[in-house]
């Protein structure tokens, strides 16, 4: 590999350095200009673009539909439900005026002091309020129920500590918001949703997930219940990867949405509201990548196969060329992308490592050898195992190879959490354990107290309550009081 792109720190030096050199060498994101931000780059959007592709294809199969509400919120709107604004408050950035002015010795530009607006506006952090001062138009009667919307959207959530796609002032997201007639329909919405996501995250990504529902403590600002998919990356600490808000009718209530039933009486209706943001190509980069580069789930990569011509004559090229056409076709009948690089800007030893720092699934190479003896030379990323294949039917193995790739990738993420999941009842061994990374079984209290004293102490949270594990009672390992069922804990992002 090229030493410019193979001078990747390595994840056992410095795991954090590794990922954010690896964002930039593969050309995902960069910083911008505006502190807490980033420039995605337009592979790293790529990435986005197929997830966002494929999850707006699974909303819409649920009923959802596409909708966009504004930018700006005005500062009203947020303190009408208390919880919501105690939980954004430190994070909201804030309009105030709206035109700018010369400075008097005209070197510079101010604020215009005249230009106050009447009422400050929020850059939205999330959308709950401004929906619901608009669904209380559209909703009045019990057949204009469910509601259900989606949009696709920047936020901005004012954060002190940023790292790229994990976490930043501004990032791109989905929010859906719905609204229903009973308090069943809203709560059964919820967890569809958070299915939804989970195979997302399992059929796609290739990141395995625990789905489960989080302490009131960690539940999102105005919600009643969320419900969240948990994920460890490769450092053993748990990333929060979606979630999935039963709201209650507090949003209702705080903006006076109600509709007509059956009986022609006025009830408040019921909300969920749920989203996943760019943090999922933070998570998908810290689940599967090694010291080489990215390693990409075949299902969400821009480039599925690259193919390398190696030709040192123009009538070399032109051969490898018509040898190679055919198969391009075939692979993209197939409805698999493919690079098919002929550019004399660099030597093939510089472009396969530049394609296996950027994660591309397969990689093909062919040159005059290769035509005369009717193979050519297939490298898959996942596994970095290089062989000579015939020719022939090149385009059908490739087809199957990167199912096996997808499964494959996946089953490793799986058997690394697995083998890291640990049930544990003595809180000194806890202590001591955690530093390693893992998700930690442990009876709780559902106390705040204890929740509050093991994060202090060990800079672990409780991720979730999970659904995939049997629960019994038993007793809480810190506090020692009766605890009716083991929540996940671990470090997180």
């Amino acid at each position: 590999m090229a030493k410019e792109l193979k001078d990747l720190t390595k994840r056992s030096e410095n795991y954090s350095q590794w990922y954010n050199d690896l964002i930039v060498k593969a050309d995902l994101a960069e910083q911008s200009a505006v502190r807490g931000c980033m420039v995605i780059k337009p592979y790293g959007y790529a990435i986005w673009e197929k997830m966002q592709r494929q999850l707006d294809t699974m909303f819409k199969e649920t009923g959802a539909q596409n909708a966009y509400f504004p930018l700006l919120i005005p500062k009203s709107f947020l303190s009408r439900e208390a919880e919501h604004v105690k939980g954004f408050a430190k994070e909201c950035a804030v309009v105030t005026h709206y035109r700018l002015k010369s400075s008097e010795d005209g070197n510079a530009v101010v604020v215009d002091p005249e230009a106050r607006l009447e009422e400050e506006l929020i850059v939205r952090p999330t959308s709950e309020t401004i929906i619901w001062n608009t669904y209380k138009n559209w909703i009045h009667s019990y057949r204009d129920l469910p509601l259900m919307c989606n949009q696709w959207c920047n936020v901005m959530r004012w954060e002190m500590r940023t790292r790229p796609f994990l976490r930043t002032s501004e990032f791109l997201w989905q929010e859906g918001h719905t609204a229903h007639a009973t308090k069943e329909e809203a709560v059964e919405e919820a967890q569809k949703m958070l299915k939804v996501y989970a195979k997302f995250a399992e059929d796609y990504m290739a990141v395995p997930v625990l789905q489960g529902v989080k302490s009131e403590t960690e539940r999102f600002a105005g919600a009643l219940d969320t419900y969240t998919i948990e994920a460890m990356m490769q450092d053993g600490k748990a990333l929060q990867s979606g979630t999935s808000h039963f709201l209650g009718q507090n949003f209702a209530k705080s903006f006076d949405v109600t509709f007509l039933n059956k009986e022609n009486k006025p009830e408040y209706v019921w909300a969920t509201s749920w989203g996943v943001s760019t943090r999922l190509i933070g998570a998908l980069i810290m689940t599967h990548s090694d010291d080489n580069g990215l390693v990409l789930p075949p299902r969400l990569a821009p480039i599925q196969v690259v193919i390398i011509p190696i030709a040192n004559k123009p009538e070399q090229l032109a051969a490898v060329t018509e040898k190679i056409t055919p198969v391009i076709e075939a692979l993209r009948k197939k409805g698999i992308t493919v690079k098919y690089d002929d550019a004399d800007n660099k030597r093939p030893g510089f472009k396969f490592a530049d394609y296996e720092l950027k994660g591309v699934p397969v990689r093909l190479a062919m040159g005059a050898r290769d035509i005369e003896n009717g193979t050519i030379e297939l490298m898959r990323r996942d596994t970095l195992e290089k062989e000579s294949l015939p020719f022939e039917g090149i385009a059908d193995h490739i087809e199957t190879l990167l199912e096996d790739i997808q499964k494959n990738i996946f089953e490793k993420a799986r058997r690394y959490r697995d083998e890291r999941v640990y049930e544990c009842d003595n809180y000194d061994e806890f202590k001591e354990r955690i530093k390693d990374g893992g998700f930690f079984l442990c009876h709780w209290d559902g106390t705040e107290e204890t929740e509050a004293r093991i994060k202090e102490e060990t800079q672990a949270t409780i991720r979730c309550v999970p659904f995939a594990y049997e629960q019994t009672p038993g007793t809480d390992m810190v506090s020692g009081k009766p605890a009716k069922h083991r929540v996940i804990i671990a470090r997180a992002y």
